[in-house]
């Protein structure tokens, strides 16, 4: 099928991938917004085509509602929740829910429409389509996750809520780099230059202290120790270590909030470094040299954000720019992580 279409560029595929980018940032703040609103599970079941309809009468709202009765965090956690205020969560979760539909159609039908018209290079026609079964597998991830709150706990496992964040932020960048690549076509001549090891490592650094973040979202742990930067005036929290490692790493709110303070710093010193090292590199032309001090700046606006969220408790508000600022981080050291591998 691949030797039907043209090879080396589109800029109209880069629009398309870009746009569909666009809408998969927008999942994540709508989905930050859900969790940080206690919207998750609100909806009990998963339907993936007749779901997209919500209540239509009276009824059907009682229906979903004493679906939402039935699971602990309406028992334990909001036992006077009115029909209204029901409402009010579920309508998060199903906007959540169908902007995912919709980025799976803004997806696959300008893909099919690209292809009969043999507009989509070569090269990338089978990385798009991993990009749908990356989207494909993030739904059934999200069911997955919503799943684990459905029975005996009060919220979602954070180890599943950081996999479906990871997921997302994965498909994130994977969109950015394919777009890129089909604007620019074929990169004919590559710079060699020790660039591209270490934007590739900023990148996955970045990566790895957004997955920390999701353990801290799923574990609630910016609720506790709300002092910076020591924890409840001590060096280390009091409660981190767990009955058992994986309990430690991925349920104690102590532990997994000083492990994100921990890379924080890390990240903030190796990002700084190297943006000022690509600054004066003679390696690297103009662009990259810019996109490396535009990913410090970042980082840091990250960290203050990041210090600021936590000493106010995560407000909504904070909470979401947090979780928006962590994303657009992402993109731009995908862009650098490409532009360095390039002359």
């Amino acid at each position: 099928m691949t030797s039907f279409l043209r090879s080396d560029r589109s800029r109209a595929v880069a629009i398309w991938l870009l746009t569909v980018a666009v809408l998969v940032l927008g999942m994540v703040v709508l989905g930050g917004t859900t969790r940080l609103t206690g919207s998750g599970l609100s909806i009990t079941q998963w339907k993936p085509i007749t779901g997209a309809l919500p209540p239509l009468s009276l009824a059907d709202w009682q229906a979903e509602f004493a679906r939402y009765q039935a699971i602990p965090q309406f028992r334990f956690v909001n036992p006077t929740m009115t029909l209204d205020q029901f409402r009010f969560i579920y309508w998060w979760e199903w906007s959540h829910r169908l902007l995912g539909r919709l980025l799976g159609v803004a997806f696959l039908v300008p893909f099919l429409w690209f292809a009969v018209r043999r507009e989509i290079p070569r090269r990338l026609f089978w990385r798009l389509g991993g990009l749908f079964l990356l989207g494909g597998l993030q739904g059934l991830v999200g069911w997955w996750m919503v799943a684990s709150g459905l029975v005996t706990r009060v919220s979602v496992a954070p180890e599943r809520l950081m996999i479906h964040l990871g997921l997302a932020f994965a498909l994130l960048a994977a969109l950015v780099w394919t777009a890129l690549d089909a604007w620019a076509g074929w990169a004919r001549q590559t710079l060699p230059s020790p660039w591209g090891g270490r934007a590739l490592g900023l990148l996955g650094l970045i990566y790895v202290q957004i997955l920390l973040g999701a353990l801290v979202a799923g574990n609630q742990a910016g609720l506790v120790y709300n002092d910076w930067p020591l924890f409840a005036g001590h060096l280390l929290p009091g409660d981190y270590a767990g009955p058992s490692l994986w309990a430690t790493l991925a349920h104690s709110q102590g532990a997994v909030q000083l492990h994100h303070r921990l890379v924080a710093y890390l990240l903030l010193i190796v990002a700084v470094g190297l943006g000022a090292a690509a600054w004066r590199s003679a390696y690297l032309a103009a662009p990259a040299k810019a996109l490396g001090a535009i990913v410090a700046g970042a980082v840091v606006v990250q960290a203050l954000l990041g210090v600021a969220t936590l000493m106010a408790r995560v407000p909504l508000g904070l909470g979401v720019a947090h979780q928006l600022m962590a994303a657009l981080t992402l993109c731009l050291a995908t862009a650098f992580a490409w532009r360095v591998r390039r002359v």
